[in-house]
């Protein structure tokens, strides 16, 4: 039998979905690196003033959206979290603009929020958890249909 022409995923589709594979993949990776050494994670951070609760909340925040952008479920709320994680870092940790590598980074973090909240706005795409759940489960709540 001939597949459906509707039923294949577009050009478009999977475009989105490479997009919120390459938002995701910073997350995945800083959150993953972080996490594999956490000792030296807890100094880092408390050399910049940080406390442990906020390194490990830091992990658990790049990890978890970084999974909810690249799967697509409750992907605008992962998209939302890490564009405004992306925004604090920058205004927090790269203003030193006399260094070329800190703007990079400055720049970089508001780039990769403005993509974020992209994403936010419209939401993870057909090939996505999300879609799939909207479609085949009934009964969903329209507030929880609204985040997906």
């Amino acid at each position: 039998m001939m597949e459906n022409a509707p039923s294949r995923p577009r050009l478009a589709d999977l475009i989105l979905l490479l997009g919120r594979l390459l938002l995701a993949l910073i997350f995945l990776h800083e959150g993953s690196t972080l996490a594999a050494d956490i000792a030296a994670t807890i100094d880092t951070f408390a050399t910049l003033g940080l406390s442990a609760p906020v390194a490990l909340a830091v992990i658990a925040l790049q990890i978890g959206a970084g999974f909810s952008v690249a799967v697509g479920f409750l992907s605008r709320l992962g998209a939302l979290a890490l564009g405004l994680f992306c925004l604090a870092t920058a205004f927090l940790f790269h203003t030193n603009f006399a260094s070329q590598n800190e703007l990079l980074h400055f720049e970089k973090d508001l780039a990769i929020a403005g993509g974020m909240f992209v994403l936010a706005v419209s939401g993870a795409g057909p090939i996505s958890i999300d879609n799939l759940l909207k479609r085949r489960v009934r009964g969903i709540p329209a507030w929880l249909r609204a985040v997906m």
